[in-house]
């Protein structure tokens, strides 16, 4: 099934919620889901639901148990060509109807006809699924020889990627019983709690300034410019987390307990191995970037918050004050149009290809912007299948960082789109580049904005907020990995309590944020919002992975005379078709050098520099 690409940095979302003020805001766009389907009732969706347990039924009465002998003979790439066509098509077909799901349910979480509807697609989708299961496992038993053989040929060498890619996975799959009894159990199992996850954070309420807001409104009041405002927020947040840390800390301990059972099962010896194996990156390369990172804490991380605090009058900042707006530099709140003129203005004046691509976003109601109750909190980029076309998701509420999400969406937007030419079975990019775009596009936008600033306290917002949103992304992120190992690793020896998860967070989050950053009481509970942690376990480092990548990558863009866009295009197309270090190749960089990361935690290094300078000034 296709993977959100959701973002989540810090505590905080980067998209920040409308109505902090009370004030209505300006109408913004919901996406139109009739490129799906026109309705949950709609014919079309009951008859492609009927189509695809047709077409499974009938692909496993014909195919199963006899692939071996369709990689036999002359005409061993053409039989298994048609196979793994059909194969593909069906997963276009069942991923449609369950991103259609999910989209709908993540519009209001809230709403039980809703979450009826989602339960049950994934029920239905999930008995489908379960009879191609039968397909990649016997595909990887295929003799090496013979399969290799038909593959080296047209047309089953179209796949030949996939299957390369697919047969990693091999030494660690399992009868085709027990895959079964895996995947069905899946719906009872970690997508109920999932679910659970869900839809407690969306009925959580949290009562500041005489209101109870949902969990967006209130982490965006942590940005207010009024410090009290800011505290008040961060302690109601922390408040109604604690009292909800039961249900958190059972959702933590059954779904880590869980993926303990799949991984001892299949063989995988470290708590991230299997999340490894699915980026498609080498453990030593992800250890490389954790170790470059917590090495760097105290030039960057420390000595940023060290130099916030200085420009707030005070030698530590509380918690509440990490993310917020620095003092006496009127914040300008955006308006849609504007935001959406910037983001297109920054994508164009790099290639008028991007622009046009993420224009279509805009025009065709692929973006769902303003905050409503019960409505998925954050920002993701949803790329559905192939045969249809991404969406988008924000909480828009006018800030600079909003801006900056949308960018970063749309950048996955642009992704999503240029690799849905790959087909189903390839286009999904592993994470070691899904954030790739996203975070070049961010990067773009933010240079094209700090280009047309002259004034020094509105340049020096700009510098301060782009270096905490690439803390956010990079130190943050990494913490957030550390964090998920401790619990993990833990996890094994017996059931933790609230207050054992409460302790694991606060040791990561002090080694990372430094003594600039006082954690005072309420903040022990906020690792328990974070939907990654629940969602998709280890899969925060890919943040880091690809902001000091893109870091690099733009780096080679500032020097780069021509031919630059054509390779970054090239990249972006492939999907899932090529290994990251292939990709990366053409623009000189290699990721599983170690010395490599230094280059990207530099740019974050030089930025705070930028403003140390501008302080001395």
């Amino acid at each position: 099934m296709p993977q959100l690409h959701a973002r989540v940095q810090g505590p905080l979302h980067d998209a920040v919620s409308e109505a902090q003020s009370g004030e209505p805001g300006p109408t913004l766009p919901e996406w139109n889901l009739a490129d799906l389907y026109p309705a949950p009732e709609s014919p079309a969706l009951a008859a492609d639901i009927a189509a695809a347990e047709q077409e499974a039924s009938a692909f496993a009465a014909e195919l199963r148990g006899h692939l071996g002998e369709l990689a036999a003979g002359a005409a061993a790439s053409e039989r298994l060509a048609e196979a793994v066509r059909r194969y593909e098509a069906l997963q276009d077909l069942l991923g449609r109807i369950m991103s259609y799901a999910g989209l709908v349910y993540a519009g209001d979480t809230s709403d039980p006809a809703r979450a009826k509807f989602y339960g049950d697609i994934q029920d239905k989708i999930t008995e489908i699924s379960t009879q191609l299961l039968f397909f990649q496992l016997e595909l990887n038993r295929v003799d090496d020889a013979a399969l290799d053989a038909a593959a080296a040929t047209p047309p089953l060498s179209h796949w030949k990627p996939w299957l390369e890619d697919i047969r990693m996975e091999k030494p660690y799959e399992l009868s085709d019983e027990l895959e079964r009894l895996f995947h069905e159990k899946s719906v009872t199992g970690r997508a109920a709690w999932n679910r659970l996850f869900d839809e407690t954070i969306a009925s959580l309420r949290f009562s500041i300034g005489g209101k109870e807001l949902t969990i967006e409104p209130a982490l965006n009041l942590m940005q207010d410019s009024h410090e009290e405002v800011r505290r008040e927020a961060a302690l109601a947040v922390g408040a109604t987390l604690k009292a909800n840390l039961r249900t958190f800390a059972l959702v933590t301990n059954t779904l880590a307990k869980d993926k303990e059972i799949g991984d001892r099962w299949r063989g995988f010896k470290d708590v991230a191995d299997s999340r490894h194996l699915s980026n498609r990156v080498e453990p030593e390369v992800v250890e490389a970037l954790v170790a470059s990172v917590t090495a760097a804490h105290p030039r960057l991380s420390h000595r940023y918050y060290k130099l916030k605090a200085k420009w707030f009058g005070r030698e530590a900042l509380d918690y509440w004050d990490r993310n917020a707006p620095l003092p006496s530099v009127p914040s300008h709140v955006y308006g849609w149009d504007e935001a959406r003129d910037i983001v297109l203005k920054a994508y164009s004046g790099f290639a008028p290809q991007m622009a046009e691509i993420a224009s279509r976003f805009f025009e065709r109601g692929w973006i769902d912007a303003p905050v409503r109750p019960g409505k998925a909190p954050g920002a993701f980029a949803h790329p559905t299948v192939p045969s249809v076309h991404p969406y988008v998701l924000v909480n828009f509420q006018g800030k600079t960082r909003d801006v900056m999400t949308l960018a970063h969406e749309l950048g996955h937007g642009v992704h999503q789109v240029l690799a849905a030419r790959q087909g189903a079975l390839m286009a999904p990019t592993p994470l070691t580049l899904a954030e790739t775009a996203s975070v070049f596009g961010e990067m773009l936008t933010f240079r094209s904005l700090l280009a047309q600033t002259t004034e020094t306290d509105k340049k020096r917002a700009l510098l301060a907020a782009k270096v905490e949103d690439m803390l956010n992304t990079v130190v943050r992120q990494i913490a957030f990995y550390s964090f998920e190992r401790k619990v993990h690793t833990e996890r094994k020896k017996g059931e933790l309590t609230a207050d054992k998860l409460c302790e694991l967070w606060m040791s990561v989050q002090s080694d990372s944020l430094g003594p600039a950053i006082r954690l005072g009481e309420g903040y022990e509970s906020f690792w328990a919002y974070i939907p990654h942690f629940v969602h998709s376990p280890f899969y925060v480092y890919a943040y880091a992975f690809g902001d000091c990548l893109v870091n690099s990558l733009y780096g080679v863009y500032q020097k780069a005379e021509t031919g630059f866009a054509e390779r970054y295009f090239g990249l972006l197309e492939a999907g899932g078709a090529k290994p990251y270090n292939e990709l990366l190749a053409p623009f000189g960089l290699d990721a599983r050098d170690p010395a490599f990361w230094g280059i990207g935690l530099e740019m974050i290094e030089g930025l705070i520099a930028e403003l140390e300078a501008m302080e001395g000034a």
